[in-house]
């Protein structure tokens, strides 16, 4: 398995906005959607701030597979389900500090909609 770079984990890490670009059932890539990113020590996870009806996470979670790109990442990558409540408390917890200064888009992201949508990414 592929693990991310030290250098990928400290610019996912810092920056605010990450493009998600899912791949579709013909293989092609949806159009990048922007979405927030949190680190967990070297896990990177994404959520849905529309929960399940996200179109971007519908299409990730049916290929597992897509694209993102950030502050000089570049990478395609595998979408993993992580059902698992302690890590998402600590996703919780990374979201709520990473983005302590938009406070009123922090809630519906740690609410249990998007919680259900907790995508882990993979370097491929």
């Amino acid at each position: 398995m592929t693990t991310w770079s030290r250098e990928d984990l400290d610019r996912i890490a810092t920056t605010d906005e990450l493009q998600v670009a899912p791949q579709q059932d013909d293989g092609t890539l949806r159009s990048p959607t922007t979405v927030w990113v949190v680190r967990d020590g070297d896990d990177v996870y994404v959520r849905s701030y529309r929960g399940a009806s996200g179109h971007w996470f519908r299409t990730a979670q049916t290929s597992h597979a897509g694209h993102i790109t950030c502050d000089g990442v570049d990478t395609d990558v595998t979408f993993a389900e992580e059902p698992d409540p302690t890590v998402n408390d600590r996703v919780d917890t990374a979201y709520r500090s990473k983005y302590r200064q938009f406070s009123e888009y922090v809630a519906p992201m740690v609410a249990a909609g998007a919680r259900a949508t907790t995508l882990k990414l993979l370097p491929r």
